[in-house]
């Protein structure tokens, strides 16, 4: 298991006015990019490799100016 102690979270600068239904990313961590549903601050927590993480946001740009 990952040690999230320490962990920054942060918001997108985007998330406002959507009733809250966004994620939290901790970019912060040694070797892992943690994100969570800020809703549930206690729930579950999905890990990427900074690598992997980086490669999914790039496609999710990509996607978006389609």
């Amino acid at each position: 298991m990952t040690d999230l102690t320490g962990a920054v979270w942060r918001k997108s600068t985007r998330s406002g006015g959507n009733g809250g239904n966004c994620v939290e990313v901790a970019m912060n961590l040694p070797r892992v990019v943690a994100v969570r549903d800020s809703k549930d601050s206690l729930g579950a927590v999905l890990t990427f490799r900074p690598q992997a993480w980086s490669d999914f946001i790039s496609t999710v740009r990509g996607n978006a100016l389609r």
